[in-house]
């Protein structure tokens, strides 16, 4: 069944009391454990794993591989799932012939790109992987680079995917790699770096600011590689989008099991509130910036976001995305260089159609303006399968486990069940 083709979100007028509700476990910690259990000695559990389009990629990807995964249903989170991977000690199967390699789909999960093909050198034989066409204009060049500085053939006609990778089994050596367009290359290198026997060292970059990398390095230090259970955090970018809901709406929130660890840069969101004048994507936050650019109208002053460049190569171009989206709305936002400044809603906001440029963060972000909006309209809401599928149905859940928002179908005008908001 096609989900929804257009949402509108109707204003909240009646605040709950309080909110207390469970987010879906984090995407990054998720694919990241993935590719360590693989690599692992015996069988491991991942709990609180997230169920969405990205991390389905990445499970599907090692099937194809020829790794025993096994799926089931967690009792605790619809949108999560218990994750059993009989891990091979190191080894990859074997990929094809260079004139029929083994094909890999990553679709638009750049964590499953990048982590996929360092991890992929570590096999034998030739694997080819290919996504959709916006995978294939993200960058890979720095990646790539890397690897083959290590000894390794990747056959690309422009440096971004499809490419050809040539598995060569484990090469010791030393490498150094740019996260100057993103860190997912880094971490990419450090997942399989035991196996593959690399020494990694970043350059144009400050590891202290890079804490998608400092999670790498700690999930793969206290990873159980010998086998057993490994816990997986809610995702703190899920969650900013209902602090930010909490606080437009003037009500507490409790997230259960929230994050104790500082692995995810985003458990900062809530100090964020209420927003400063200033926000770097490079220091403060990561994703959930955008949830902040969405909130910044009804801030009550001028808020300036700084360091935005990595936005522009993501799943769309999105200091652009949200420029125009909030625009729509009649806001004022002005872009110069990488940074934003979003001015206070004005008297004339009025509602609009926000395009979401199949950018499930997009999506959620600009969701945020129809609790003060009237006429607030998502196109192609179903594009938060990617990292939050019941994102909608949280959204549209009675209080406390939801926000109690209603949400209407455009096409019949029909206000829609919480059971029905699910993306599958």
């Amino acid at each position: 069944m096609e989900f929804f083709s257009r949402l509108e979100i109707v204003p909240i007028r009646s605040v709950p009391e309080r909110l207390e509700m469970s987010i879906p476990g984090s995407k990054s910690l998720t694919n990241r454990a993935l590719i360590l259990a693989a690599h692992a000695r015996g069988k491991v559990t991942l709990r609180g794993a997230l169920w969405s389009q990205d991390t389905r990629v990445m499970v599907e990807a090692l099937q194809a591989l020829g790794y025993k995964v096994d799926v089931q249903r967690d009792a605790d989170e619809v949108c999560n799932r218990v994750i059993i991977i009989d891990g091979l000690g190191g080894k990859v199967p074997p990929g094809g012939s260079p004139e029929s390699p083994k094909e890999i789909f990553v679709a638009n999960a750049g964590t499953a790109a990048r982590f996929l093909v360092a991890m992929l050198c570590l096999g034998q034989g030739c694997y080819r992987i290919s996504g959709v066409p916006r995978m294939h204009q993200r960058p890979q060049k720095a990646l790539f680079e890397s690897l083959r500085q290590l000894g390794y053939r990747i056959d690309s006609a422009n440096d971004f995917l499809p490419a050809v990778v040539h598995g060569g089994g484990p090469r010791a050596g030393s490498v150094g790699v740019s996260v100057a367009e993103s860190s997912q290359f880094a971490s990419a290198l450090l997942l399989s770096a035991a196996v593959g026997q690399w020494e990694v060292e970043i350059t144009d970059g400050h590891p202290e600011n890079l804490p998608y990398v400092n999670m790498t390095r700690e999930m793969a230090a206290g990873f159980p590689m010998d086998g057993g259970d490994y816990f997986i955090e809610p995702d703190s970018s899920s969650a900013s989008y209902f602090w930010a809901a909490a606080w437009m709406l003037g009500t507490g929130l409790r997230i259960r099991n929230w994050p104790s660890s500082d692995w995810q840069i985003d458990t900062r969101f809530p100090s964020f509130l209420p927003l400063p004048r200033t926000i770097s994507r490079e220091t403060d936050l990561g994703d959930s910036i955008l949830t902040a650019i969405a909130l910044a109208p009804f801030a009550g002053q001028e808020t300036t976001f700084t360091d935005l460049g990595r936005l522009r190569v993501q799943e769309c171009e999105r200091v652009h995305a949200m420029r125009e989206e909030l625009g729509r709305l009649g806001i004022r936002v002005i872009e110069k260089g990488d940074t934003l400044t979003v001015f206070p809603a004005p008297e004339s906001v009025h509602g609009a159609e926000i395009e979401t440029y199949d950018d499930h963060r997009i999506a959620m972000s600009m969701a945020l303006t129809g609790l003060k909006v009237p006429g607030v309209i998502i196109r192609d809401p179903g594009c938060i399968r990617k990292t939050f599928p019941n994102f909608f149905a949280r959204w549209a859940a009675p209080p406390p486990d939801g926000l109690g928002g209603k949400l209407k179908d455009v096409e019949t005008g029909l206000v829609i069940a919480p059971e029905e908001l699910i993306v599958h």
